[in-house]
């Protein structure tokens, strides 16, 4: 019975691995790349290269094996671990780690969204998965231009204009989250 399942599993791998595409095959590369690259810059660097970065790298591939289930959820969470194993530890916080953390994070999510429905043997026009990923690539560089400009006005306004400001600007966040709440909810 155990033979013939793991045979069973072996053609089933062999046909998909025929039967792929391209464009799914690079955007599941994509995604590995992303996650490595978080998990990579997470963690502290004495794991690269060891034989303990072994689980690390398994779990940020798992979404591209299988994008459809919460394979990239426990992936973010262990990037999100490491950093703050990494961080808590005599490792100061750098913004250009906390930027590719949150750029490889945030791009490797949009890809494994792109590969949950795209199917491995489907043809692709080029154009959607560039126009996928420019999207992408605006959002992190905005975001990151916007991080930094946060970061250095927070420098300048430290004390009391700041607090203010910044418990203003979660009010008008709170705001906005119970309006369209309440508005989606409405008959």
């Amino acid at each position: 019975m155990m033979l013939q399942m793991i045979t069973r599993r072996a053609r089933d791998a062999r046909r998909t691995l025929t039967r792929a595409t391209a464009l799914p095959f690079l955007v599941r590369c994509g995604i590995a790349v992303c996650g490595l690259v978080a998990m990579a810059v997470a963690w502290p660097f004495a794991l690269f290269g060891t034989q303990y970065f072994v689980p690390l790298a398994a779990v940020a591939l798992y979404p591209a094996f299988a994008p459809r289930g919460r394979g990239a959820t426990f992936a973010a969470l262990t990037v999100i671990a490491g950093w703050l194993v990494d961080t808590t530890q005599d490792s100061p916080v750098v913004l250009w780690r906390v930027l590719a953390i949150a750029a490889a994070l945030y791009l490797g999510h949009s890809l494994t969204a792109l590969a949950a429905v795209l199917p491995y043997d489907s043809v692709v026009n080029i154009d959607v998965v560039g126009l996928w990923v420019a999207r992408a690539l605006v959002v992190v560089l905005v975001s990151a231009v916007l991080t930094v400009f946060a970061l250095g006005l927070s420098a300048e306004l430290a004390g009391g204009p700041f607090l203010v400001a910044t418990v203003v600007g979660l009010a008008g966040a709170a705001g906005a989250t119970l309006l369209i709440a309440r508005l989606v909810h409405r008959p």
